[in-house]
């Protein structure tokens, strides 16, 4: 008999881990809360964009549809910063010292069909929109789920949470493990989606393939491309403070704060005090768990497992890559599930709580310092070391963004690294200054 998977979360990482389970066999039923994305149900105002890059892109590839995402996707080579002095041009900083490695910027609708798309080309997988998952038994494999008709009790060999950062399967697990650790953690700062239309004929009214950022030392607004001409736009902003979104009511107050801190996007934003009027402010919340699974019942995969903030754009990434090294381990243990689980757990735990680490840093580094001379320096003298020792040297942002090295282990070698090639810097002008005493003694 096929072992029967019950996925609570048809979103990206549901259907993607649906696709993953039905290729290999087993009978899957994934139930989503929402309706049905592919009927345009896509919440707006909660910045639907997506960065794929390497890692997610190599999910895709396993099941064969990297191309079928990737024609709605626009590639961005680098970051196109936007200086807060009133005059100054934008400038673009490559992502890597090789022109043809980008991040691909796709819409969260696009992504999310494609994926599920994905999972039902398997007769074995089955998709039910509009169920919400209240409770699950962890012993018994059994879901609770509630639709517009009523209560619905679903039976399986195990039950995967896929259902994002507020998982209901994972409140099930804290409820009912009494050694299961949790930990989440807010920002003080917030985020609301704005936009910038597209310009006539449907034309991108600034450079097409960059990641656009206005760093602002203590908050940001960054901007997305979309293959219709327009960009997504997110402001991160403080919730309080003098000049926070606490304290900007009125329509002038908008109008104010966005002509002192953009006002080369404000010509762009004909719908800004309605988008920032009838838009949400969203948190961002760092989730840290542990275990991911119960026994052969349960298992937590993506933002159930492991939450981020979303400034190294690699939480769908890493969520993808979950699923790959989950379908690894259940191919290396067929016949034991709960060690396949907690090898699953084993080899991804590390890495999920360094991305988290590396998210927050990077949120730091792109609103305080993209902006600095010394920050382009450092990122000219890593292109140039890259090229000059290929495949030795590599920097964080290439290692995490461009390539399936481990995110710890990235981050531990970036920090040698670093002392590496910081300390030799510092020896040779050291010696240079003690040459230089030496010949005026």
């Amino acid at each position: 008999m096929p072992t029967k998977f019950i996925l609570i979360g048809s979103g990206l990482a549901g259907g993607l881990l649906g696709a993953y389970l039905g290729r290999r066999g087993s009978d899957v039923d994934l139930y989503e809360r929402r309706a049905d994305p592919r009927e345009g149900n896509i919440v707006g105002g909660r910045s639907i964009n997506l960065a794929v890059s390497t890692r997610g892109i190599h999910a895709l590839e396993q099941l064969g549809i990297a191309n079928e995402v990737l024609k709605h996707a626009i590639p961005m080579r680098g970051r196109m910063i936007h200086p807060g002095t009133a005059g100054r041009a934008p400038i673009f900083v490559p992502y890597d010292v090789d022109p043809k490695k980008c991040i691909n910027s796709i819409g969260r609708a696009a992504l999310n069909t494609t994926v599920i798309d994905a999972a039902q080309r398997y007769p074995n997988v089955r998709v039910h929109f509009n169920h919400r998952c209240t409770d699950v038994d962890l012993t018994e494999a059994v879901a609770y789920l509630e639709t517009e008709n009523g209560q619905v009790t679903v039976r399986g060999d195990a039950v995967i949470g896929v259902d994002g950062a507020f998982s209901a399967v994972r409140q099930s697990m804290q409820k009912k493990l009494a050694d299961f650790e949790y930990n989440e953690s807010y920002l003080a700062h917030g985020y609301k989606e704005l936009t910038i239309p597209p310009g006539p004929a449907g034309s991108w009214q600034m450079e097409k393939n960059a990641l656009h950022i206005w760093p602002r030392k203590s908050f940001m607004m960054i901007a997305l491309p979309n293959p219709d001409g327009s960009f997504t736009c997110t402001l991160f902003w403080e919730f309080e403070g003098p000049r926070s979104f606490a304290t900007t009511k009125t329509d002038d107050d908008v109008r104010r704060f966005f002509d002192e801190e953009f006002p080369d996007a404000v010509p762009l934003m004909p719908t800004l005090l309605d988008d920032f009027r009838q838009n949400p402010t969203g948190s961002l919340v760092t989730i840290c768990c542990a275990p991911w699974s119960y026994k052969d019942k349960l298992a937590l995969v993506g933002d159930a497992a492991h939450a981020v903030v979303p400034f190294y754009g690699q939480g769908m990434n890493a969520a993808f890559e979950d699923c790959v090294v989950l379908d690894e381990c259940l191919a290396e243990f067929p016949d034991n599930r709960e060690r396949a689980f907690s090898k699953y757990f084993a080899r991804r735990k590390e890495n999920a709580d360094a991305l988290a680490a590396l998210a927050i840093e990077n949120f730091i580094e792109m609103r305080d310092k993209t902006a600095s001379k010394t920050f382009r320096a450092k990122k000219k003298l890593d292109h140039l070391l890259e090229g000059l020792f290929p495949g030795i040297y590599l920097p964080l942002y290439t290692m995490v963004t461009f390539t399936r090295i481990p995110y710890a282990q990235a981050a531990r070698c970036a920090r040698l690294q670093d002392t590496i090639v910081y300390g030799s810097l510092v020896a040779v002008i050291l010696a240079v200054l003690v040459l230089l005493a030496v010949a005026f003694m």
